[in-house]
C-alpha cells in the first residue's frame, strides 16, 4: 500500500487528479458532480444500516467502511473543485470565513445561503 504524509488540501487535489479518468475530464463538471452525489448517497446507506443494524452505535468495523466512502466524496469533491477552476484550499479557507462571519453576526442556525 502507498503511503503519504499528512498534506494540504491542495496537494490532495493534485494527486488525486492523476486518477482521473472520465470522458471529456477538464472540461467536464457533470460527471464528478454527479459521482459525487453518488458517493454521498453511499455515506448516507451506511449510516442508515448504523442506525438499522447497530442501534446508532458506530462500529470500529463501520468506522473504517465510513471513512473510504468519505475518501471517495473527497476524490469527487476534488475533480469537481477542478473542473471548476477552484482549489481545494480556497473552498475550504472561504467556507470558515463565511461560517465565522455568520456565528460573528449570530446567524449561524437558520435558513438561507445569504445569512
Amino acid at each position: 500500500m502507498v503511503s503519504f504524509e499528512p498534506m494540504e488540501l491542495s496537494d490532495y487535489q493534485k494527486k488525486a487528479l492523476t486518477t482521473a479518468l472520465y470522458p471529456n475530464q477538464g472540461n467536464n463538471p457533470y460527471y464528478p458532480a454527479l459521482g459525487l452525489g453518488g458517493e454521498v448517497g453511499e455515506v448516507l446507506n451506511k449510516v442508515k444500516k448504523i442506525m438499522r443494524d447497530h442501534g446508532g452505535a458506530i462500529t470500529d468495523e463501520y468506522r473504517e467502511i465510513l471513512k473510504k466512502e468519505l475518501g471517495d466524496v473527497l476524490w469527487y469533491l476534488g475533480a469537481l473543485a477542478t473542473e471548476l477552476n477552484l482549489d481545494l484550499e480556497d473552498v475550504a479557507k472561504a467556507n470558515l470565513e463565511k461560517l465565522a462571519s455568520r456565528m460573528e453576526r449570530g446567524v449561524l442556525s437558520g435558513d438561507g445561503d445569504e445569512r
